[in-house]
């Protein structure tokens, strides 16, 4: 398997985590979103949409979308399961993920942050200001979520999960931009929980091949 992708993006972050929860072998090819590689013809030629990440299956199949992607990987590697066997459990763990993947990130993706810039002309610090106030409201409604559920070591259970896979990487992106994390005990055990596990160190940042400090 390939996958295409850019250490910083938390899309990429997720599917990589998934990758190293499962143990699945793969080739990262680095696409750097803020050099604009993303749009040059190369990439284009994989990906349609020209977002990352894309993950080339062993059969040559392109797949996008990390949530998609990663339910690709849970399906066709059942071991270790990141969704729950029982319906209601896969339903929470979907809703969780999707809080993250659907609610916050997208309003503080590179593409938005760019726009705010670029044509909306908004200064560094209220950009800042906007990233910081939407994550954190985020996290707040998913700390509300999680303080519904039974106790557990991670979002949903004692086992990572696709709501673990997403998480992560969003709690990365919020330290880079000074995010507030108080007051968010069952979110912030379910990270601490995540990084002592090795995957979740494999899959991060620091180790990637395109790594920048």
């Amino acid at each position: 398997m390939q996958l295409y992708n850019y250490f910083r993006s938390s899309a990429s972050f997720r599917v990589r985590i998934a990758l190293e929860l499962k143990g699945l072998p793969y080739d990262y090819v680095p696409v750097h979103l803020v050099k604009g590689e993303q749009k040059q013809d190369a990439y284009a030629a994989v990906s349609a949409s020209r977002l990352v990440p894309t993950l080339v299956t062993d059969g040559g199949e392109r797949l996008a979308q990390s949530m998609a992607i990663i339910e690709y990987l849970d399906e066709t590697h059942p071991e270790p399961a990141l969704l729950p066997a029982d319906a209601l459990g896969r339903a929470h763990v979907r809703a969780l993920a999707q809080l993250i993947a659907c609610e916050i990130h997208p309003l503080n993706n590179l593409r938005v942050l760019k726009y705010l810039v670029r044509d909306l002309k908004v200064e560094e610090e209220a950009k800042n200001a906007w990233y910081r106030h939407w994550v954190r409201d985020g996290l707040e409604i998913l700390e509300r979520e999680l303080a519904q559920l039974p106790p557990s070591t991670f979002c949903y259970g004692d086992t990572p999960s696709l709501a673990d896979c997403c998480l992560v990487p969003q709690i990365f992106n919020g330290k880079r931009f000074n995010v507030d994390f108080s007051g968010l005990p069952r979110t912030m055990a379910a990270f601490d929980a995540c990084m002592a596990h090795p995957a979740f160190q494999r899959a991060q940042p620091s180790s990637c091949p395109d790594n920048e400090a």
